[in-house]
């Protein structure tokens, strides 16, 4: 048999269909086996190159598992079997066969080795994430799956159009290094920097994610953007520009983050933040900084889903994931606290926990360029996550004030999902080693240095200090009971202001020219048509009365049609 056909994804897509016409208590199953046995055929088939046919003269290869789209193939597996665990209480097929069908589009990209192969993974993403928004049936949802489907969409737009320029420019489809000298590769590193979450094209993640369901905000921390940074990493690896872009990302998020009052979008933000380590990584382009982009990836999607996994716990049991409700859960919902301090101390960058040992692979490929203002910018940035992701989240969902709230804690699968996603949190913490070992190049790099450790227990201990004095002495920003518009401000305010002018213009023509003409034109028509005291009236008895319906007939059409326009 050949490789094309044992494809992960393919797995993936077949229980999609499955999930969608089996009963939902059945189909749950699917989430977790099908992410197990996939990962399975992966570990089987790592190094192999398979797939490959031609298409009007030009070579696809649908499967290719080298060391970059390994390691990224790996972690969607165990990120879907974890979400398949966490999601096990639902009972909807749609968001059931989306996730599905979502974490094997993703699968299908990291694994594609041409460019048309990564456009159609790339669209199925966009699709089923954006249903998966839908699930969860509220106007919020709605509304807010419509501007990701826009977005989305765009971006395999972009994507579309660079392919195309870059094949018919060069002939070839083979997905690997472009860079922006390459035919077509602005346009497709746009559409990668929309899926990224580049500054001004990054508020779909933050209008978007809160909106789903416990279980989708999950599933949907996982991929998009992940995917976005492996095709970064494959197609712009040592594209200078990268840096400030990703610099940039990783400080504006901590601002808007510190004042927001939904947990959940705080969170959106810190994945922004937390997206811009790896996208200055791949733009510094050596073989640590590749590394620690990929190893950061890979314990960012576990730590991120353990957070969105604690606070969409506290939403299940609460109906609310707003910092001013929360508070005093600890006492009633211990293991969901207790996963959720393991999420944050590992997005915090405390050694022991994951984010410390890949982290510090950027932190030290920035130094070693000499790149001394990015790396002070990456250290503020540090001090900030400590703030919103790694202190704020926590305290105000289960400590602070004491809401008086005492739900029951998560259920047991929720907590089977969460405790072993910590596992795995203190476990690379604990054996860097374990990761080290399939990143995209041999590592030599020790994290467990004196330096390390002293500098980034200084980090957390000032920023923890900082957090206390402001909180105490009443300086900490309040929670803001408000839309936080962010960059989207300037696509929804000025549309919306465009809109609003372009609709009172058409009125004021409606008004001052079109309706007096249609009023002059009926006088004519009922004096020629009507009025029998006309010597000229020619027309008479039944031609009057049928002259009279059709008048009739299309004044009204005339009027619907203002109207829409108006």
């Amino acid at each position: 048999m050949s490789h094309a056909l044992l494809h992960p994804a393919y797995l993936f897509f077949a229980a999609a269909a499955i999930a969608a016409a089996l009963p939902p208590r059945i189909a749950r199953w699917l989430l977790i086996i099908t992410p197990a046995v996939g990962l399975a055929l992966l570990i089987q088939l790592q190094g192999v190159t398979g797939g490959q046919f031609t298409l009007f003269g030009l070579e696809l290869v649908t499967f290719r598992a080298d060391r970059l789209a390994f390691i990224f193939g790996v972690i969607f597996h165990i990120a879907a079997l974890l979400a398949g665990v966490y999601a096990f209480h639902l009972r909807d097929r749609l968001e059931q066969s989306m996730t599905l069908l979502y974490a094997g589009a993703a699968i299908g990209a990291v694994l594609a080795g041409d460019l048309l192969t990564l456009f159609i993974h790339w669209e199925l993403t966009a699709i089923s994430s954006a249903l998966i928004v839908w699930a969860a049936r509220t106007p919020q949802a709605n509304a807010a799956g419509l501007r990701y489907m826009l977005w989305h969409i765009g971006s395999g737009l972009l994507v579309l159009g660079g392919v195309i320029i870059h094949v018919h420019a060069t002939g070839d489809l083979t997905f690997d290094a472009l860079g922006l000298d390459a035919p077509g590769g602005l346009l497709i590193l746009l559409g990668f920097g929309i899926k990224a979450g580049f500054p001004l094209l990054h508020n779909w993640i933050q209008d978007t994610y809160p909106r789903a369901t416990p279980s989708g905000t999950v599933t949907l921390s996982s991929f998009s953007t992940k995917l976005a940074i492996y095709a970064l990493a494959r197609g712009y690896a040592g594209e200078e520009s990268l840096i400030w872009i990703g610099a940039i990302m990783t400080l504006f998020p901590i601002f808007f983050a510190v004042i927001e009052n939904d947990l959940r979008k705080v969170l959106a933000y810190s994945l922004n933040n937390q997206l811009g380590f790896m996208v200055v990584g791949i733009g510094i382009g050596t073989e640590l900084a590749i590394n620690g982009a990929a190893a950061h990836a890979f314990a960012h999607i576990l730590y991120k889903s353990l957070l969105f996994m604690s606070m969409g716990a506290v939403m299940y049991r609460t109906g609310t994931a707003l910092a001013t409700q929360l508070g005093g859960l600890w006492r009633s919902m211990p293991v969901t606290m207790a996963c959720c301090i393991v999420a944050s101390l590992s997005i915090s960058g405390f050694p022991l926990f994951s984010g410390f040992v890949t982290k510090s692979m950027t932190m030290d490929a920035v130094s070693i360029e000499h790149l001394y203002l990015v790396w002070g910018l990456l250290m503020f940035a540090s001090a900030g996550v400590v703030d919103h992701s790694g202190i704020k989240v926590p305290f105000f969902a289960f400590f602070a004030h004491d809401s008086g709230q005492r739900p029951q804690g998560a259920p047991l699968h929720m907590r089977v999902a969460m405790l072993g996603t910590a596992g795995l949190c203190i476990g690379i913490g604990l054996f860097p080693g374990l990761l080290y070992q399939h990143l995209p190049y041999a590592v030599d790099y020790v994290p467990y240095t004196a330096g390390h450790v002293i500098a980034y227990l200084q980090l957390l201990f000032f920023a923890a200090l900082a957090f206390v004095w402001l909180f105490q002495s009443g300086r900490y920003p309040d929670e803001l009971r408000s839309t936080n518009l962010d960059s989207d401000w300037f696509i929804r305010k000025p549309l919306f202001a465009l809109a609003t002018g372009v609709n009172a213009s058409l009125a004021r023509l409606r008004d001052s020219v079109l309706h007096p003409a249609l009023a002059l034109a009926e006088r004519g028509v009922r004096r020629v048509f009507i009025d029998p005291s006309r010597p000229d009236a020619l027309l008479g008895g039944a031609w009057r009365s049928g002259a009279m319906v059709l008048w009739a007939v299309g004044l009204i059409g005339l009027y619907v049609l203002l109207f829409v326009v108006g």
